[in-house]
C-alpha cells in the first residue's frame, strides 16, 4: 500500500516537472524568435479647403472653407467675401479668374511675403460652368496638425479687438498692393465711399479708390493735403480736405486719411483776412514797415515807398532795421544829425523804445515836411513802425498858434482888462490888464479857474456891492446871458465900470475899464507923434 502511494506521487512530480521543462523551452523559443512589427493606426486625412461657386453663389464648401469665409468681413455675397481674402494674396486674381471660362484649370501662387517660404497655392477648375476653387497649404497639406485652443482663443480674441478698432476709428484707413490694387479698407472708409449695400450687411468688390494719391505717397512721403468730393449715395457735392499720410510695408502701401476741414477752413478764413489786411494796408496814406526779432522787414504797404522814397526793389530785400535807417539817412529822410555816431545812438534808442512799448516822435525833415514816427511792439518779438506825413498837419497847428498869439497880443494891447469866460463858467482867456488890475496870473494858477472863484478875488479887491452877489448868481445859470453894466470902486478908490457882454455859443465876457483921473496923462494924439 505504501509503495503503491510512493509510486503515484513519483508519477505526479515527474508529470509537472515536464510540464515546467515544457514552459521554459517554449519562452526560451518566442524570447529568441523574430519580433513582430507593430503598424501604426491610419491617421485622419485633413479635409481640403474647397468652395464650388456658380457665378457669386455659393453652391458648396468643406468645413474648413466655411469657416474661412466666417473670419472674413461681410459681404454682399459670398463671392466678395472670399474676393476679400484672394485678392490680395493672389496677384491679379480678379483679372485671372473672370477668364477661367476660357481655361479649364487655372493655378496661382499667393505673393511672397516678409520672406515667408510657405506660400498658398490656389486651384481654379472649370465645371460644366461652376468654379471649383481649392486653397492648398503646402506646408500643412497632408499633415494633421494640432492647434492649442488657448493659443487659438487668445488670438480670435485679439483679432476681434483689431477689427473691432480699426472698424470705429474715424480715420480713412486704406492698403494698395504694388500692383495699385486696393485690397483693403477700414468702415469708415468704406463708409465714405458708399461701397456697402442699403442695408449695410455687406459691400461689393472691388473696393473704390476715393483718392488720387501722388507717386511720392508709395514711398513714404507726405502728409499730402487731398481734396475728395463725396460719391457717396446722398451725400452733397461738398468738397472735403483731408491730410494722407502714407507707411510703406513689404508688398504695399498703409494709407491713413485724416479730415482737414477745420484746417483748411482756418488757413482759407487766415487768407481772406491778410487779403483784406493787404488790401486795407494798400490804400492806408500811413506808411507801414514791420520788422520781426531778428530786425528784419517782413512786411511793408505802398505809401512806404511813396512817403520815404524807397524803391519797391529795395524793400523787397528785406532789409534790416539798420540797414532801412541807413538808407533813410542817405536819402536825407531822417533829421539831420550832428554826427553819424550820435544819430546812431538815436536810433538804437528809437528801436528799444519801440520794442518796450508805444512810442512816438516828430521827424522835422530837411526839405521842410514833418513826419510822425510811431513805434509798437508785436508778437514774438517783432517791432512796427508808422510814417506818417503831418507837415500840412503842422503847418495848420502852426497857424493857429500864430494867430492865438496875435490874439492875446491884441488882447495885451488894449487898456481895459478883458475877460472871456465858456458857457460853462470857466475862464478861457484874459488880458494883461486883467491881471494888473486884480493882481492875478490866470496861467500860473492851477487847474480851473471858475466865474466864482474869480468874484470871490474881485470882492477881496473891492468894496461891497450887490454886483458881486448878482455875478454868484449868474454863474450858476444855465444858457443865453443879459448885458449889464455895473459900477464899482476898488479899495485903493478907483472907480471901475463893468460891463458884461453876452457873446456866441453862450460865452460871456467881462470887461472893467477904470475911470480917469487928473492925474492919469491924457492920450497923445496921433498928429503929435508924428510931429516928433
Amino acid at each position: 500500500m505504501r509503495t503503491a502511494w510512493l509510486e503515484a506521487a513519483m508519477i505526479a512530480l515527474t508529470s509537472v516537472g515536464a510540464a515546467l521543462v515544457g514552459l521554459l523551452l517554449t519562452w526560451i523559443a518566442v524570447g529568441r524568435g523574430p519580433r513582430r512589427k507593430l503598424t501604426p493606426a491610419a491617421r485622419e486625412d485633413v479635409e481640403e479647403v474647397a468652395l464650388l461657386f456658380d457665378d457669386e453663389a455659393l453652391v458648396d464648401a468643406t468645413p474648413p472653407a466655411r469657416r474661412l469665409l466666417e473670419t472674413m468681413p461681410v459681404g454682399v455675397t459670398d463671392w466678395a467675401r472670399f474676393t476679400a481674402f484672394a485678392a490680395p494674396r493672389f496677384p491679379e486674381f480678379q483679372s485671372r479668374i473672370a477668364r477661367l471660362s476660357e481655361f479649364a484649370r487655372l493655378e496661382m501662387t499667393e505673393t511672397a511675403t516678409r520672406g515667408d517660404k510657405r506660400r498658398l497655392r490656389l486651384t481654379a477648375e472649370n465645371l460644366r460652368g461652376l468654379a471649383r476653387i481649392t486653397l492648398i497649404d503646402p506646408e500643412g497639406e497632408g499633415q494633421g496638425q494640432r492647434v492649442d485652443n488657448l493659443s487659438l482663443r487668445a488670438m480670435e480674441d485679439e483679432l476681434e479687438m483689431m477689427r473691432a478698432t480699426l472698424d470705429r476709428s474715424p480715420v480713412l484707413i486704406w492698403r494698395i498692393e504694388k500692383n495699385g490694387e486696393l485690397t483693403w479698407a477700414n468702415r469708415a472708409y468704406l463708409l465714405r465711399a458708399g461701397a456697402f449695400d442699403a442695408d449695410e450687411e455687406g459691400f461689393g468688390w472691388p473696393l473704390p479708390k476715393l483718392f488720387t494719391l501722388p507717386p511720392d505717397a508709395f514711398s513714404g512721403g507726405g502728409p499730402h493735403r487731398l481734396e475728395l468730393t463725396s460719391p457717396a449715395p446722398g451725400a452733397s457735392d461738398v468738397a472735403t480736405w483731408f491730410d494722407c499720410h502714407s507707411v510703406v510695408l513689404e508688398g504695399g502701401t498703409l494709407h491713413f486719411a485724416l479730415p482737414a476741414e477745420a484746417a483748411v477752413r482756418a488757413e482759407q478764413a487766415l487768407r481772406d483776412f491778410v487779403q483784406t489786411l493787404t488790401k486795407t494796408f494798400a490804400d492806408l496814406p500811413t506808411g507801414l514797415a514791420i520788422f520781426d526779432r531778428d530786425r528784419q522787414l517782413r512786411l511793408f504797404n505802398p505809401a512806404l515807398s511813396d512817403l520815404l522814397q524807397l524803391g519797391p526793389e529795395f524793400l523787397a530785400t528785406r532789409p534790416t532795421l539798420y540797414a532801412f535807417l541807413d538808407r533813410l539817412r542817405e536819402t536825407k529822410m531822417v533829421p539831420e544829425p550832428k554826427d553819424y555816431r550820435s544819430w546812431r545812438q538815436e536810433m538804437t534808442e528809437l528801436e528799444r523804445a519801440a520794442a518796450s512799448g508805444f512810442h512816438a516822435e516828430t521827424w522835422n525833415l530837411p526839405g521842410g515836411q514833418t513826419y510822425r514816427v510811431t513805434g509798437r511792439p508785436h508778437p514774438d518779438g517783432a517791432v512796427a513802425f508808422l510814417f506818417e506825413d503831418i507837415s500840412s498837419e503842422a503847418s495848420l497847428t502852426r497857424q493857429f498858434r500864430g494867430e492865438i498869439e496875435m490874439s492875446q497880443e491884441i488882447l495885451d494891447r488894449i487898456g481895459d482888462a478883458i475877460a472871456v469866460f465858456r458857457p460853462s463858467g470857466e475862464l478861457a482867456i484874459s488880458n494883461a490888464a486883467y491881471g494888473a488890475l486884480w493882481g492875478v496870473d490866470p496861467e500860473a494858477t492851477l487847474g480851473r479857474v471858475t466865474l466864482l472863484d474869480a468874484v470871490k478875488q474881485w470882492q477881496a479887491c473891492a468894496e461891497p456891492s450887490a454886483f458881486w452877489s448878482w455875478l454868484q448868481n449868474l454863474a450858476r445859470e444855465i444858457g443865453a446871458r443879459e448885458n449889464l453894466t455895473e459900477e464899482i470902486t476898488l479899495l485903493d478908490g478907483r472907480r471901475v465900470t463893468c460891463r458884461l457882454e453876452t457873446l456866441s455859443g453862450g460865452a460871456f465876457l467881462l470887461r472893467f475899464a477904470v475911470a480917469e483921473t487928473s492925474d492919469t496923462p491924457p492920450p497923445r494924439k496921433a498928429e503929435a507923434i508924428i510931429a516928433q
